[in-house]
C-alpha cells in the first residue's frame, strides 16, 4: 500500500466518527419535533452524547487491540456501530435516542483509537505529525460535506435516512480497510490480556508527566471543540436565523481548519510540533480576548464579523489538534494501544463535561463560546509552560551531573 493510499484509508476510518455528529446537524430541529424535546439544549445531547460513547469505548477496544490485534477489534465496532445506527433510526422518545448514540460512539470508538495506534505502529515523531496531519486534512473533507448530505437527505427524505446512510459508509469503509490493510501488530509483540493490562498500562502511561499534560491540554481543545458542534445549530440557526445557509457556514469554518492542518503537515518537519502549538496557543487566545473586549456586555456582532473571528480560532486549531496527539503519544509507542486509549478516553472525557458545563450558557448569545475559548487557551498555555519549565530543569540537572 502506497503512503498516500494508507493517509486515506485511516482518514476515511476516522471520518465515520465525523459523519456521525455533523450529518445529522441540520435533522436536529426535525428530530426535537418527533421527540417532543422543547428546549434547544436538550437536543444539545444528540451530539455530545457520542462522544460519550467514544471516550469509553476506546478504553476498551484500544486495550483488546494489544492483545488481539487491530483488525479485529475495528471490525467488531463497525458492528456494533450499525446496530446502535438503527437504533437511533427507529428512536421514538429521546431517551432511545441518547442510548443509540452512546452506543454508536462506542462502535466508532474501534476505528477511531486503533487507526491511532497503526499510525503509531508505523510512524514516530515528526513524521507520525506529518502523517497525522495529512490524515487531518482529508478527514476534514467529511466535516466540510456531511451537513450538506444531512440537508440534502432530509430534503429527500427524512432525519432517520442519515442514519441508515452512515451505515452505507462505515460498511463501504471497512470492505476497504479489510482487503487493502495489514495488521500492524504482529503476534510476537501482543500482550497477554489479564486483569492487570490496564491498570498496568495507565500506570505506565502516567508516568509519563509530559504525556499527561498533553492529554489535558488535548481535552481542554476537545471540550471547545465540541462545544462548538454542540451549539452550532442554536448559534447560526436559532441566533442568526441561517437555516438554509447552515450547511455551508459549518463547511467554511471546516474548510479553514483542514487548510490549517493541511499546513501542519507541511511546517511541522522543518519548525517541530512543540512550536507550532505554542505559537498558535498564543494566538488562539489573543483572539478570542480581542472578541471579548471588543463585544464585551453587547449584542452578537454581525455574521461577517462572527465568521471572521471563528476563521481565525479554527486557524490555529488546525495547528494545536494533531500535533497534541503525537507529542502525548510519542514516549508511549511501546504501549501504543491502551497508550491511544487512555489518551483518548481522558481528552474526551474532560472535552464532554466542559461542553455540557458551557453549552446550556449558549441560548440568546454566542459570547460564553468566546469566554471559553479565552479560559481553554489560558490553561492550556499555563500547561504547555509547566512543561517548558520541566524541561529545562532537567536540562539545567544534567549539564550539572
Amino acid at each position: 500500500m502506497s503512503e498516500f493510499e494508507f493517509i486515506a484509508l485511516m482518514a476515511f476510518l476516522m471520518a465515520n466518527v465525523a459523519l456521525a455528529i455533523d450529518a445529522i446537524l441540520p435533522g436536529l430541529t426535525n428530530i426535537g419535533v418527533s421527540l417532543n424535546v422543547a428546549e434547544g439544549s436538550d437536543i444539545q445531547g444528540v451530539i455530545t452524547m457520542i462522544f460519550l460513547g467514544i471516550g469509553v469505548g476506546e478504553l476498551i477496544f484500544g486495550t483488546l487491540s494489544d492483545s488481539f490485534g487491530r483488525k479485529p477489534m475495528v471490525y467488531l465496532g463497525v458492528g456494533l456501530f450499525v446496530i446502535a445506527s438503527i437504533i437511533s433510526a427507529t428512536a421514538t422518545s429521546i431517551e432511545t435516542m441518547l442510548f443509540g448514540r452512546v452506543l454508536q460512539g462506542i462502535g466508532l470508538s474501534a476505528p477511531r483509537t486503533v487507526s491511532m495506534a497503526i499510525i503509531r505502529d508505523s510512524y514516530q515523531g515528526n513524521q507520525m505529525a506529518r502523517i497525522m496531519s495529512f490524515i487531518s486534512a482529508i478527514f476534514i473533507l467529511v466535516p466540510m460535506v456531511a451537513p450538506m448530505i444531512g440537508q440534502l437527505i432530509l430534503n429527500t427524505l427524512n432525519w432517520q435516512a442519515i442514519f441508515y446512510f452512515q451505515i452505507l459508509f462505515i460498511l463501504i469503509t471497512i470492505f476497504w480497510f479489510k482487503y487493502r490493510q495489514e495488521e500492524t501488530l504482529i503476534k510476537e509483540k501482543r500482550t497477554r490480556l489479564s486483569r492487570k493490562l490496564f491498570t498496568n498500562g495507565f500506570k505506565e502511561f502516567v508516568k509519563h508527566k509530559q504525556t499527561l499534560i498533553y492529554t489535558i491540554m488535548a481535552g481542554l481543545m476537545e471540550g471547545i471543540f465540541i462545544l462548538y458542534l454542540s451549539t452550532s445549530k442554536q448559534i447560526f440557526q436559532d441566533q442568526y436565523h441561517l437555516i438554509k445557509e447552515f450547511p455551508y457556514v459549518f463547511a467554511a469554518l471546516s474548510f479553514v481548519f483542514g487548510i490549517s492542518t493541511f499546513l501542519n503537515g507541511r511546517f511541522v518537519v522543518k519548525y517541530g510540533m512543540h512550536n507550532l502549538v505554542t505559537i498558535s496557543l498564543y494566538l488562539f487566545s489573543l483572539t478570542s480576548l480581542i472578541y471579548l473586549f471588543a463585544f464585551y456586555n453587547s449584542e452578537n456582532p454581525s455574521i461577517t464579523i462572527l465568521m471572521l473571528f471563528l476563521f481565525f480560532q479554527f486557524l490555529f486549531l488546525g495547528f494545536i489538534f494533531g500535533n497534541l496527539s503525537a507529542l502525548a503519544m510519542q514516549p508511549i509507542g511501546h504501549i501504543a494501544g491502551i497508550g491511544a486509549a487512555i489518551f483518548s478516553f481522558v481528552s474526551m472525557a474532560l472535552g464532554v463535561f466542559i461542553a455540557n458545563l458551557i453549552g446550556e450558557f449558549i441560548l440568546t448569545t454566542v459570547h460564553p463560546l468566546f469566554y471559553a475559548f479565552f479560559a481553554t487557551g489560558l490553561v492550556a498555555l499555563i500547561l504547555l509552560n509547566i512543561i517548558i519549565f520541566g524541561k529545562q530543569k532537567l536540562e539545567k540537572f544534567q549539564l550539572l551531573d
